[in-house]
C-alpha cells in the first residue's frame, strides 16, 4: 500500500497535475490502510514519500519521464541517468482532427444526437454516493469524428489521465512499429539473453503477447507474489519476469500477465538501443498520431514500465482506438503492419472463450459462447484496451465506432450500458454528413 501509494500520488500530482485531495478521494480510496498513513511532499516537487505503519515507500519525479518508485537503486543512482528525450511538437490547436484538435462542424443525418448525450450525462450522474462512478471522461468517434465528448469538473480535452493497464496495447502497437520495419517478427523467439540455454528460448514473441509464454507467473493484485514483488521491489520489471521459470509448454497455457508485458518493453529497449529508446516510442508513433499528451513512466532501470505506467489525454485514447479501427493507417500513411489489428483482435490459442488476444481484450471469442461473452450485449467483433480503474478504449469495427471512457471506478462505471445506448443511437447503413 505505502508503494502504490506514494507511485499513484506522485503520477497524479506531479505528472496529471491533479490536486492531492483528488487523488486521495479517488485513487487511494480504494486502500483502506491509508487512513492510518501519511504522505509527505518535497519542496522542490520532486519526491513524495508515503508510510503506512511500518512501511515506508518514495516516488521521484523527472520532467519528461514522470514518476519511478525507487526499489532497489538509490536515489541519486536513479536520478543521475540521462537519457535522450523527445520533443512534444507545436500546439495541436491550430491542426485538423483526428492529428490536432480542430474538430469539424459537422452533423450525421440519423445519428441521435440527443441520446447519445443523454447517455453520457448518465454516465457521468452519481446516484449511490457508497459506489461513485468517478468518470473523468468520455469521447466517441464515429466515422472518424468525434460526435460526443465530456469532462468532470476540472478536466478538459488537454488533461491527461492514467492508462494503467491500457499501456499493455500501447506496448502492442509499439512491437507493431518494430514489426513495420522488419527488426521484429512476431514468430521469431524472444530475444532474453538468459534464455537461450535452457527451454525457454522456444517461448516466441507472439506467446509473450498472447499470454500464453508458459512461464511461471502469478498476477493476484491482492496477496504479495509475483505482481507485486515485480512492481515494488525490482528496478529491472522486465528482468524480474524473465527469471521466472517455465511452467508449461508455450501456447499451453493462458495467464494473463503483467510480467510479459515488462519483458516485450525491455526487448523493445534492446531492439532501438539506449541511445534512441527514450524518445523512440514518441517519434515513431505516439506524436506520428497526435498523442501528443502521451507519457511512458520507467522502471528504477530506466526500462518503461510497459504492462501499467502509459498515460495520455481522453482524446489521444481516441486516437489510438481510431488508428487500430483503420488497420494501421493515420492519414493515409501505414504506421502499423497491414493486418495487424486483425492479428491484435485474434484469440489467442489458449484464452478462455478467446476472451483475449495480443494485449487487447476481447469479445470476438465469444461468438458461440454469447451468454459468456466478455462484454455480454455488446457486438461479437468489439475489442479494446482495458485498464484497473474502468478505463477503455473500445474499438467496434462494425459499427465504425470507437468508444474511450477514463475514471476511477472501483464499484463499477456502466459502461456496458453507455456502449449499447451508443450503438443503438447510430445508423445501421452508412452515414449522411451536412456541415454547418
Amino acid at each position: 500500500m505505502s508503494g502504490m501509494a506514494a507511485k499513484t500520488m506522485c503520477s497524479c500530482v506531479y505528472a496529471l497535475n491533479r490536486t492531492p485531495e483528488s487523488v486521495i478521494e479517488k485513487e487511494l480510496s480504494v486502500f483502506p490502510g491509508l487512513s492510518g498513513g501519511t504522505i509527505k511532499f518535497t519542496d522542490d516537487s520532486t519526491s513524495i514519500t508515503a508510510k503506512i505503519w511500518w512501511s515506508e515507500s518514495k516516488a521521484i519525479y523527472r520532467k519528461g519521464l514522470g514518476c519511478t518508485l525507487l526499489a532497489e537503486r538509490s536515489e541519486a543512482e536513479v536520478r543521475d541517468q540521462n537519457f535522450n528525450l523527445a520533443t512534444p511538437p507545436t500546439n495541436q490547436d491550430s491542426i485538423a482532427w483526428p492529428t490536432g484538435n480542430i474538430i469539424k462542424d459537422t452533423v450525421m443525418i440519423n445519428v441521435d444526437y440527443a441520446a447519445i448525450n443523454e447517455a453520457i450525462d448518465e454516465a457521468f450522474s452519481e446516484t449511490d454516493p457508497a459506489k461513485p462512478k468517478n468518470t473523468l471522461a468520455i469521447v466517441v468517434v464515429f466515422n472518424g469524428q468525434i460526435i460526443a465528448e465530456k469532462y468532470a469538473s476540472g478536466f478538459d480535452k488537454n488533461s491527461v489521465f492514467m492508462g494503467w493497464s491500457m499501456t499493455k496495447s500501447l506496448t502492442n502497437a509499439l512491437l507493431g512499429t518494430l514489426v513495420m520495419n522488419n527488426t521484429l517478427t512476431i514468430d521469431q523467439p524472444a530475444p532474453v539473453a538468459e534464455w537461450q540455454n535452457d527451454e525457454r528460448k522456444e517461448i516466441t514473441i507472439k506467446n509473450l503477447m498472447q499470454g500464453n509464454s508458459g512461464l511461471a507467473w502469478n498476477e493476484s493484485y491482492f496477496l504479495p507474489g509475483d505482481f507485486h514483488n515485480m512492481f515494488m521491489f525490482s528496478d529491472d520489471k522486465g528482468g524480474y519476469a524473465a527469471s521466472k521459470k517455465l511452467k508449461y509448454k508455450p501456447y499451453d497455457f493462458f495467464e494473463y500477465s503483467s510480467g510479459t508485458s515488462n519483458i516485450l518493453s525491455k526487448i523493445i529497449r534492446q531492439t532501438v538501443g539506449d541511445s534512441i529508446y527514450h524518445r523512440y516510442a514518441y517519434d515513431s508513433f505516439f506524436y506520428k498520431i497526435g498523442m501528443n499528451h502521451a507519457l511512458l513512466e520507467p522502471d528504477g532501470s530506466g526500462t518503461f514500465v510497459g504492462s501499467s505506467y502509459g498515460y495520455a489525454s481522453a482524446r489521444d485514447w481516441a486516437r489510438f482506438g481510431l488508428l487500430f479501427l483503420n488497420d494501421g493507417v493515420w492519414n493515409g500513411e501505414r504506421i502499423l503492419p497491414k493486418d495487424w489489428s486483425t492479428y491484435s483482435s485474434t484469440p489467442a490459442s489458449s484464452a478462455k472463450l478467446g476472451q483475449y488476444g495480443a494485449m487487447f481484450w476481447l469479445n470476438t471469442g465469444a461468438k458461440n459462447h454469447s451468454e459468456q461473452s466478455y462484454h455480454p450485449g455488446l457486438p461479437n467483433n468489439e475489442y479494446g484496451a482495458e485498464g484497473f480503474e474502468d478505463e477503455y478504449v473500445w474499438i467496434f469495427p462494425s459499427q465504425n465506432l470507437v468508444l474511450v471512457r477514463l475514471g476511477v471506478s472501483h464499484h463499477g462505471s456502466g459502461v456496458i450500458p453507455l456502449a449499447q445506448k451508443i450503438i443503438e443511437s447510430l445508423p445501421s447503413h452508412g452515414v449522411i454528413t451536412t456541415d454547418h
